[in-house]
């Protein structure tokens, strides 16, 4: 048999192969048997260094002929079999578009993020800026910076979590405040701040204290102001978020940082001032503590005490979240139980 005739029979039966091939995996596997360089065409060609030098050129433009339909074949083949294969996934997966979609549960902000931005939406309305500081702050800012020195018997209700001799978890916001009136250029005006965040004490977990809790801190200096001042914006705060019928009391109390210091109380707003269980009977509910600021904390600032004043607040947005919505054991805030959290819908 010649060797265009073992050829010819070697097309005859890849053409076949290749039509009866019924998987990607059998097609590649038969055009390598075929083309491939250990393939039956290249062993055929190998024949060649034996043939006289007028039918080499006739045999191998036979050849290339050969090869230009086999692959021919197998690109045809090839299309038609992944042709296939997609038909088949599309047959097996087919998605109804017209059947109900699955619903994505979104998340609620949490309630204390809910009532924190709220606190922060009527201070950006009367004109005051939102500092945020440290979590993990100096001694000196911490405590020093509100006049209490580390000898003060005061600091035994908050000396907590340190990580060094000088450095702690912060124990309130106040040292956010005391590095913005370090900065503050009072030629650009009156500063009006509030700091939020998360404070870290030495305490009982029990149903109305933790060992972690939020604070909002606020601050106002500026020339002449006075305990007026500090009233009337409390009011407008508390009326705000406990209802426009709430009256406010101020207590003398006693606070490092600021003299005179006063407790804030606000009439229930269950009863009314008449006397229940969540005012204990008194008509009146502590909320928050204030006070003018003390000149010693001005002028360890760098303020001026003669000629500037101001007054300092801070309240618990965790206190507040549990009087308004009756909420009897702070714990349940961050034990992350979707029950509890599920029943504060998202503010507009």
């Amino acid at each position: 048999m010649s060797l265009k005739e073992v050829l010819e029979e070697l097309k005859q039966e890849a053409i076949t192969k290749i039509s009866e091939s019924d998987s990607l995996a059998q097609l590649n596997e038969i055009r390598i048997q075929i083309l491939g360089k250990k393939g039956s065409m290249t062993e055929v060609l190998r024949g060649m260094k034996d043939l006289t030098p007028e039918m080499r050129p006739v045999v191998g433009s036979l050849a290339n002929e050969i090869r230009d339909v086999l692959s021919e074949h197998l690109e045809g083949k090839k299309a038609e079999l992944e042709l296939k294969a997609m038909n088949k996934a599309l047959a097996e997966e087919t998605i109804d578009v017209t059947l109900p979609g699955k619903t994505i549960k979104t998340g609620n902000s949490h309630i204390l993020t809910q009532t924190m931005q709220e606190i922060e939406d009527i201070f950006l309305g009367l004109g005051y800026k939102i500092v945020e500081g440290y979590e993990v702050e100096q001694d000196e800012y911490n405590f020093e910076r509100m006049n209490l020195p580390k000898d003060h018997p005061a600091r035994d209700m908050q000396d907590s979590f340190y990580i060094t001799e000088e450095l702690l978890l912060r124990t309130h916001t106040s040292p956010v405040q005391a590095r913005t009136m370090e900065k503050h250029d009072f030629s650009q005006g009156p500063l009006r701040m509030i700091s939020p965040g998360k404070v870290f004490r030495r305490d009982n977990d029990d149903a109305t204290h933790s060992h972690q809790f939020h604070q909002i801190e606020g601050l106002v200096i500026d020339e002449h102001i006075t305990m007026g001042d500090l009233k009337g914006t409390l009011e407008v705060l508390l009326k705000k978020m406990f209802g426009e019928e709430r009256n406010i009391r101020l207590r003398p109390s006693y606070f490092p940082f600021t003299e005179p210091s006063v407790e804030v109380d606000i009439s229930c707003f269950k009863c009314g001032g008449k006397g229940c269980n969540v005012c204990k009977h008194t008509g009146w509910i502590e909320i928050l503590g204030a006070g003018v600021v003390h000149p010693r904390v001005l002028e360890m600032s760098g303020i001026d005490s003669t000629k500037y004043s101001g007054f300092a607040f801070g309240l618990g947005p965790d206190r507040v979240a549990m009087l308004r919505y009756g909420v009897n054991d702070i714990r349940y805030f961050y034990q992350n139980d979707v029950r509890f959290l599920n029943q504060f819908n998202v503010k507009g």
